[in-house]
């Protein structure tokens, strides 16, 4: 857990996929916004309900964004917005892919404003055409990012080899994340242990060269 000044970030590892769920709950409100209902409601639950602790108000989940359309991010989503009533978001061009509504299309530079916080959404084109990251800039300290499948400690996410779609995701990492953010700012990924934009700079040549 991240317990920062004004909202604390949670996160559960879910299914066999090792896929990341998290949440930012805002300290003095109890606005909370889920990222990726992955699988396995029970635990998500679970982590809502922790996060509602951090809170010195009654918590409110007010919305669930899905950073991307594929399948292993999106199997508790059902069930977590019918029982919780939330609002839905994803990348606007990914929208057509959820089966379950997207109440808000995301392009890239949208903000959302909750109480207690703000997130900026960020297109990173490639893994999938709606692919977005998320990012918090706590006024008190590094920034959080929240990548999705577009970037991971030691590269960019799955383009299935088609180079295109390689560069696309490489420019958009490199352009809008790696030179718009310091290199404290910590990267939290849809699979895996989050990283800094720091440990991972040195690395971006080598990611060019590789492709992949």
């Amino acid at each position: 857990m991240h317990d920062l000044t004004d909202v604390t970030i949670r996160s559960t590892s879910v299914s066999e996929m090792d896929n990341n769920v998290y949440l930012i709950t805002a300290k003095a409100t109890g606005a909370q916004v889920l990222i990726d209902a992955a699988d396995d409601a029970p635990a998500i639950r679970r982590l809502i309900a922790d996060g509602a602790g951090d809170a010195d108000r009654a918590a409110k989940l007010a919305l669930i964004v899905t950073t991307h359309s594929h399948w292993d991010h999106v199997r508790a989503l059902a069930e977590i917005v019918g029982e919780t009533g939330a609002r839905t978001a994803a990348g606007a061009p990914d929208v057509s892919d959820i089966a379950v509504p997207t109440d808000v299309p995301l392009d890239h530079g949208d903000v959302g404003e909750f109480d207690g916080f703000t997130l900026e959404a960020i297109s990173l084109r490639g893994h999938t055409p709606g692919s977005i990251a998320l990012v918090y800039r706590d006024p008190h300290g590094p920034a959080h990012l929240f990548t999705g499948d577009s970037l991971f400690p030691g590269g960019v996410g799955n383009t299935g080899g088609d180079g295109q779609r390689f560069e696309s995701l490489y420019n958009d990492v490199v352009e809008r994340i790696f030179n718009r953010f310091d290199d404290d700012t910590i990267v939290h990924p849809g699979h895996g242990k989050p990283t800094t934009l720091g440990a991972e700079r040195p690395s971006l040549p080598s990611w060019r060269s590789r492709g992949w």
